[in-house]
């Protein structure tokens, strides 16, 4: 299946909120990724990172649903979306090292085939197959503060360079740094690109091919006593697909990290924080 992935993920990213009672809401930004189930029928798992969920003291969140109208206008139309259960355990399924979190949603029918094919992930050697480093451009999209796109509620794109090296093989190197604005609001949103790959295997002499990846998901920005750096901390794919992975066999293998990947000044681009007035 062959897809354009900029416009399919613009599709298939959605704001995710709770409203906190105050008159203020948490933010973050969750993407849709389709895989077939146990039963061998096709189901859509929502993917974010997982201190959007894990800071939203309430069992019902909200997922930002779009509506195209006859006309050819679009709707915004938020829908419940339950994650804790009765207990106030959480519904979803976190990686146990990683900030990455997975829940199996019934979405509506435009979103469930709007969900990018799990293949898209990037695999253990994608980076290495199309020689992604430092200076390539990838792109994110994501709500920074809550701010939509237009009121149709679609993502805000932005484009930054891999500002790391190495960033593979991703055991080791499980996180990447990207030159980009990010905000409150942008956690869980995904990173991809999307276009012909700036090298061919290394040979100059050969034509670029096109690639089509997600690379992984905003989970952190970057500070220095307080000031922003402009910098975002991107987690690797291959840990969204060990997520997945959990959702149906919790005693999934999950990678040994050899790095920690501690970045001094860190910060979760924390749902917390982007309280916004409704």
């Amino acid at each position: 299946m062959v897809i354009d992935l900029s416009v399919q993920l613009m599709q298939a990213t959605v704001q995710l909120e709770q409203p906190l009672g105050d008159g203020t809401r948490t933010v973050g930004t969750g993407f849709l990724i389709s895989e077939t189930g146990p039963d061998g029928k096709p189901r859509t798992i929502l993917v974010t990172a997982n201190h959007v969920f894990d800071k939203m003291p309430g069992a019902n969140a909200r997922i930002g649903y779009r509506i195209a109208n006859a006309d050819g206008s679009w709707s915004y139309s938020p829908q419940p979306l339950k994650i804790r259960d009765g207990a106030g355990h959480p519904l979803w399924t976190h990686h146990p090292s990683r900030d990455v979190a997975a829940l199996a949603i019934t979405a509506p029918e435009a979103f469930a085939k709007a969900a990018i094919p799990e293949d898209y992930l990037a695999a253990d050697d994608t980076f290495s197959k199309y020689q992604v480093g430092a200076g390539d451009e990838m792109m994110a999209l994501g709500f920074p503060r809550g701010l939509a796109a237009n009121p149709a509620g679609f993502p805000i794109l932005r484009a930054g360079r891999v500002a790391s090296f190495p960033i593979a093989p991703a055991k080791i190197f499980p996180t990447f740094l990207l030159d980009f604005a990010v905000f409150p609001g942008n956690s869980g949103g995904p990173v991809f690109m999307s276009g012909p790959a700036r090298r061919a295997n290394g040979d100059p002499a050969q034509p670029r091919p096109d690639v089509e990846f997600i690379a992984g998901l905003l989970t952190q920005q970057v500070e220095l006593n307080s000031e922003r750096l402009d910098i975002g901390i991107v987690t690797n794919a291959k840990y969204i697909r060990e997520t997945l992975a959990l959702v149906t066999n919790p005693a999934a293998p999950m990678t040994v990290v050899a790095s920690q990947s501690v970045i001094s000044g860190a910060k979760a681009a924390s749902a917390e924080e982007a309280a916004t007035q409704e």
